[in-house]
């Protein structure tokens, strides 16, 4: 086997990710489900190594021997570029490799909300994509930083681990910096930043106090900031940010968040209707007055009920409201929204109204 050969097939066959591991066959993840390729031989503790051996420099196998984990970008010649994580299990190397064309995706050709491209183009405040991994947060920034590429002046900062999507100037100028070879440090990389002149941060993940409290105050002082977190739902990203400080911080950082946030994304990929290919279904939170009030306030578990009155006013809806209508447009079978709503009588009933309406 040679490295190319299998990333070649990753984009042949249309998946996302290959998955090469000890005693396995290749697998790749095909429309989210785990496919193993079976005319390929199964991988050996040496056969692995060789892979990992083709596709990395010295410099990424000295540092992934010396700290047991790697993370960084891969490209395969005029076919596509790949997120690659390297990790030890079981004293054997094992290797992920997730698929990211060389095109950047829009908007509509992702069915993406229309209230992204709004968010995008505001000249100030915090945006936050949420969702657990592999739920597509990395390309819906992508497609919204290239819908602001494509219609505002500005100057964008991108710190990115690894870099995944590539921007070329369009009317905006974009700096994307790499952890690890561009900058050591989210949080160092941050602060830098802010001393290059730019209009738009936008931060890879914002995984610690750090990161999370300069990303909030660059928002409060004239910056449009865009970030990720590992969080399901609206609620439970606002209490992440909150819980990250210590206890004498969290009164002032609420009202600073309040203050700052624009909206929260929280979104995750079903499979379509039909069988072919995924599409992303949001729970939209626009900061309202009233939302900021219940920030304030400490009542962040209210907004979820607050986003249901507003009966899609503002833009907002919740995930169980997305679920419903993407099952009512035909992309998304019931029964796999089913699967993935957080109150399934709640979303019976949507179904249910939308039927009659009809």
């Amino acid at each position: 086997m040679e490295i190319n050969e299998l990333l070649k097939l990753v984009v042949d066959k249309g998946a996302s990710d290959l998955h090469l591991r000890v005693e396995s066959h290749p697998v790749l993840r095909i429309d989210g489900r785990l496919i193993p390729q079976d005319d390929f031989p199964l991988v050996t503790s040496d056969e692995v190594e060789r892979l990992f051996e083709q596709i990395a420099t010295q410099e990424q196998r000295d540092t992934f021997y010396r700290d047991k984990e790697l993370d960084f970008a891969y490209t395969l010649e005029k076919l596509a570029r790949f997120r690659v994580n390297i990790l030890w299990q079981r004293k054997t190397i094992s290797i992920a490799c997730r698929m990211v064309p060389f095109i950047v995706p829009t908007i509509d050709e992702l069915e993406l909300p229309q209230i992204c491209k709004e968010l995008i183009l505001q000249q100030r405040g915090l945006i936050l994509v949420t969702g657990p991994t592999g739920e597509g947060k990395s390309t819906t920034m992508a497609a919204m930083i290239n819908h602001l590429n494509e219609n505002r002046e500005c100057n964008v900062i991108s710190i990115e681990d690894p870099i995944e999507y590539q921007h070329r100037p369009i009317k905006s100028i974009i700096a994307q910096r790499e952890l690890g070879d561009d900058t050591k440090s989210f949080s160092l990389a941050l602060v830098r930043a802010l001393r290059h002149d730019p209009d738009v941060i936008v931060i890879g993940e914002m995984r610690d106090l750090d990161t999370i409290s300069t990303a909030i105050t660059a928002a409060e002082t004239g910056h449009l900031v865009m970030g990720t977190l590992h969080t399901s739902d609206v609620p439970q990203t606002i209490d992440r940010i909150i819980d990250i400080f210590p206890p004498y911080q969290q009164t002032q950082i609420r009202l600073q968040l309040s203050q700052a946030i624009l909206a929260i994304l929280s979104q995750i990929l079903l499979p379509r209707a039909g069988g072919e290919g995924r599409i992303a279904a949001f729970e939209i939170m626009i900061a309202t007055p009233a939302i900021r009030n219940l920030i304030r306030d400490r009542r962040a578990y209210e907004i979820p009920s607050y986003m249901q009155l507003g009966n899609g006013s503002d833009s907002m809806q919740t995930m169980d409201e997305a679920l419903a209508d993407l099952v009512k447009r035909g992309k998304v079978a019931e029964e796999e929204a089913m699967l993935r709503c957080s109150d399934p009588k709640r979303l019976e009933k949507l179904l249910i109204h939308s039927r009659k309406l009809r």
